[in-house]
């Protein structure tokens, strides 16, 4: 028989997570309605004003949409300060918080806590920018593998956003960015507040992953996603570099826009870099310890495989039945 999912001394909270277009956010607003949750977006993307259609902007209620503009930077740093104080207040209402998002990172910044590493200096960045502009990222990559190797191999020599940060913290601190991340950070970890229940959906074949990327890509098109970067870009105070301008999709796109290809060659560029994205979340999500996975069938229901996780009921379960199923059999 289920039990009430806040029986323990400590609060729930729960952790969704999941390839793009996987169903993440069908399955959290199902999980909002049934348990009284407050949803928290884990997405990077999300947090920028403007970024509606290209980052499938969803129109439940959702903390951390809609809180930076472009031009700002977002870290995941400032992600876990956030969602820290979210699900504290969400708890202290009497409600769960519901944490759900594809961008791991921040995932692993509120779970497991990141150091206090200096904030972004912009001179250091202009230099840093400049040197690459007259050498080359790849020599700023060899510089970087000098003093700091474990970053170095993490981190693709053309990878400009990740090489610069790596680079200007070594700069200002004189600590590489691998010693701060082996540092405490301050924030308390969840785990020492909550009781934490972790859940990964994903379609359990590839292919239809891939097919409703490609959808997905075609009705954020004709829902005008070319004329969303079209206003970013003539706002004249972006760039391609920045972080915001760097989602999938807007950056294909601003290509196109910038004349360095078809709006032929933005599309497709656009899934494939969609594509690889899901890749990377899957290779995270694969690692993540203590998850439990709810694989999808073509039509959105649960794979036959997992029928038998709900007492083999039957074909056309919904994933919003396992998922119930994970949380009230938890250990406490």
């Amino acid at each position: 028989m289920a039990r009430s999912p806040q029986t323990n001394s400590k609060p729930l909270l729960i952790c969704l997570m999941g390839p793009t277009a996987s169903g993440k956010t069908d399955l959290a607003i199902e999980l909002a309605q049934e348990r009284n949750c407050e949803l928290v977006s884990v997405d990077s993307a999300l947090v920028y004003r403007g970024l509606d259609i290209g980052s499938a902007k969803p129109d439940y209620p959702h903390h951390l949409v809609d809180i930076r503009d472009p031009l700002e930077a977002y870290s995941a740093a400032d992600f876990a300060a956030d969602a820290h104080r979210l699900a504290a207040e969400i708890s202290a209402r009497g409600r769960t918080p519901l944490l759900v998002g594809g961008t791991m990172l921040y995932f692993k910044a509120f779970l497991e806590g990141l150091a206090d590493m200096p904030a972004a200096d912009p001179d250091i960045r202009r230099e840093i920018e400049a040197e690459a502009e007259l050498h080359g990222w790849p020599r700023l990559h060899a510089r970087l593998a000098q003093v700091d190797p474990e970053s170095a191999a993490r981190i693709h020599p053309n990878h400009s956003q990740r090489l610069g940060r790596a680079l200007e913290v070594y700069r200002a601190s004189g600590v590489t960015m691998t010693r701060w991340h082996s540092r405490q950070g301050s924030l308390p970890l969840p785990v020492q507040q909550f009781r934490i229940i972790q859940i990964a959906i994903c379609p359990g074949d590839r292919a239809e992953l891939h097919r409703r990327i490609s959808l997905r890509l075609t009705q954020m098109m004709a829902a005008g996603l070319l004329d969303e970067v079209r206003s970013l870009y003539g706002r004249g105070d972006l760039h391609p570099d920045l972080p915001a301008m760097r989602a999938v999709g807007y950056r294909q796109l601003w290509r196109h826009l910038a004349g360095e290809c078809s709006l032929q060659e933005a599309i497709a560029g656009a899934e494939a870099a969609t594509r690889q994205l899901a890749k990377r979340q899957l290779t995270w999500l694969r690692k993540w310890p203590q998850l439990s996975w709810i694989v999808t069938d073509e039509a959105g229901n649960l794979a036959a495989r997992q029928q038998s996780d709900l007492g083999g009921s039957g074909m056309g379960e919904k994933p919003i039945q396992l998922a119930l199923n994970y949380i009230d059999t938890a250990p406490l």
